[in-house]
C-alpha cells in the first residue's frame, strides 16, 4: 500500500512538471548523458537536490563572470556618509549538469528558476539595505550548460567620504559583495564594470568605476569602486559667497569715522549676522573624527576676525567717549573768574590729543586688518591646495582588536 502511493504521488509530480514545458527540459536535463528523469528511478529527486549544489570544477574552483553595469548614483548624503545606486548584475558560469543533447531535444536555450539550480548567493558588505526588483529572477541555460543569471538591485552603502576639500572632493565609494555560502577553494569571480550613466546633472558625478578581486579573503568576494566628485556649485553660492561678502562688507565699515555712531551699529549687526550663517553652516558641513572639512577651519578664522573688527571699533570708541565725558565734567575756567575760551571738543589741548591718538591707533588697525584678511585668504588658498590629511586607521584595522582575514 506505502509502495502504490509513493508510485502514485511520483507519477503525479512527473505530470505536473511535464506541463510546464521548457523548465521541465532545464530541470531534467542534468548531465550529456541524462535525457529525461525515468518515471521508476526513485534517485531523480536526489539528483534535482543536487544541481542546487555548486558545480564540481575538478580542483580548480568554480569561475564565475560578473558584469556590473551602474545605472544610477543618486542620493548622496555626506552628512550621514552613504549613497544610492542602482546597479544591474549578470553572473555567467558553466554548469555541465545542466547540459543536453540539442540532436535529440532541439533547444537553443531554456530558462529556469533561480531556486531550481545553483546560484551565487551574493551580500553586500557595506550595504545598509538592499532592494533587489526582481523577488523570482530566471536563469538562462545554454544547450552546453552555460548559465546567465540577471540581477537588478538598488541599495544604499557607506562610503567613507574624502571630505578635507569640500566642496571640491573626490571620494572612492566600495560595494564589496561576498558569497559568504563557498569558500576560495570552491568559487572564484572574475569581475568587469561598465558605466551606463547618462546624466550628469547633479552635484556628485561618477568620473571613475573600476572592479577589483581583494586578495587574500575567506570567502569569495569582489569590490566595485564608484569614484565620485563634487561638482561644487551649491556649495560655493550657498557658502561661500556670503562668507566672502560679510567680510568685505566688514572691512568697508572700518573706513566709517570713528565718532560716527552708526559705526558701532554696523559693525554688531554684521557679528550678529555672521554668527547666525555660521550656526546654519556647522550644520550644514559634514564632520569625522579626522580630516574635517577645511572650510570648518576657514570659516572659523572669519569669525575671529569679525570679532577682532568689531570689538577694536567698540573699545577705541568707549576710549573716546569716555575722554569726551571726563573733559565735560572736569571744573571749566568760568568758576574761576576766567575767560572760557574754545569748547572742550575745539580745545587742541587733552581732549583733542585723545581724540588724534585713538582715530590714528584705529586707521593703523584698519590697515592690519587689511593685510590680515589678505594674508588669511592666501594662506587658505595655499593649504586648500596642497594641504593633505591621513585618516585615523578603522577600529577593525588596528592590531590586535581586528585586521583582515587572512589564509
Amino acid at each position: 500500500m506505502t509502495m502504490a502511493l509513493q508510485l502514485l504521488l511520483l507519477h503525479s509530480a512527473f505530470l505536473r512538471l511535464s506541463s510546464r514545458g521548457p523548465l521541465v527540459q532545464g530541470l531534467g536535463f542534468r548531465s550529456p548523458t541524462v535525457a529525461w528523469p525515468s518515471f521508476f528511478d526513485f534517485s531523480w529527486p536526489q539528483e534535482v537536490q543536487e544541481t542546487i549544489q555548486i558545480p564540481n570544477n575538478g580542483s580548480a574552483p568554480l569561475l564565475v563572470d560578473v558584469q556590473v553595469f551602474v545605472s544610477n548614483v543618486f542620493n548622496v548624503d555626506i552628512l550621514r556618509y552613504t549613497v544610492s545606486s542602482t546597479l544591474l548584475l549578470r553572473l555567467s558560469w558553466l554548469d555541465t549538469r545542466l547540459a543536453w543533447n540539442t540532436s535529440v531535444h532541439p533547444r537553443h536555450a531554456v530558462t529556469l528558476p533561480w531556486d531550481s539550480l545553483w546560484t551565487p548567493g551574493l551580500t553586500i558588505q557595506e550595504a545598509l539595505w538592499v532592494d533587489w526588483q526582481d523577488q523570482s529572477p530566471r536563469a538562462r541555460v545554454d544547450p552546453d550548460g552555460h548559465v546567465d543569471l540577471y540581477l537588478a538591485l538598488t541599495t544604499e552603502t557607506n562610503c567613507d567620504f574624502e571630505l578635507l576639500h569640500f566642496p571640491r572632493d573626490q571620494s572612492d565609494c566600495n560595494l564589496s559583495f561576498y558569497a559568504l555560502s563557498n569558500t576560495v577553494l570552491e568559487l572564484e569571480f572574475r569581475a568587469h564594470a561598465v558605466n551606463e550613466i547618462v546624466s550628469v546633472k547633479r552635484e556628485y558625478v561618477v568620473r571613475d568605476l573600476k572592479t577589483q578581486v581583494p586578495p587574500q579573503q575567506l570567502v569569495p568576494c569582489f569590490q566595485v569602486t564608484l569614484r565620485l566628485q563634487n561638482t561644487a556649485l551649491k556649495a560655493i553660492i550657498a557658502l561661500l559667497v556670503p562668507g566672502e561678502a560679510l567680510l568685505l562688507a566688514d572691512m568697508c565699515g572700518g573706513l566709517l569715522p570713528l565718532r560716527a555712531t552708526e559705526r558701532i551699529a554696523y559693525k554688531v549687526t554684521l557679528l550678529l549676522g555672521y554668527l547666525v550663517f555660521h550656526s546654519s553652516l556647522v550644520q550644514a558641513l559634514p564632520s569625522s573624527s579626522s580630516c574635517n572639512p577645511l572650510l570648518i577651519y576657514y570659516f572659523t578664522v572669519l569669525l575671529l576676525l569679525l570679532f577682532t573688527s568689531t570689538m577694536e571699533t567698540v573699545l577705541l570708541a568707549a576710549l573716546l567717549a569716555w575722554g569726551n565725558h571726563r573733559a565735560q565734567s572736569s571744573p571749566g575756567p568760568a568758576l574761576r573768574g576766567e575767560d572760557p575760551g574754545p569748547s572742550p571738543e575745539e580745545a587742541p589741548g587733552v581732549n583733542g590729543s585723545r581724540r588724534s591718538w585713538a582715530e590714528a591707533a584705529d586707521r593703523i588697525f584698519f590697515l592690519a586688518y587689511v593685510v590680515g584678511v589678505a594674508c588669511s585668504q592666501f594662506s587658505f588658498i595655499g593649504f586648500w591646495m596642497w594641504a593633505t590629511c591621513k585618516s585615523e586607521p578603522a577600529p577593525g584595522e588596528v592590531i590586535p582588536h581586528g585586521g583582515q582575514p587572512r589564509l
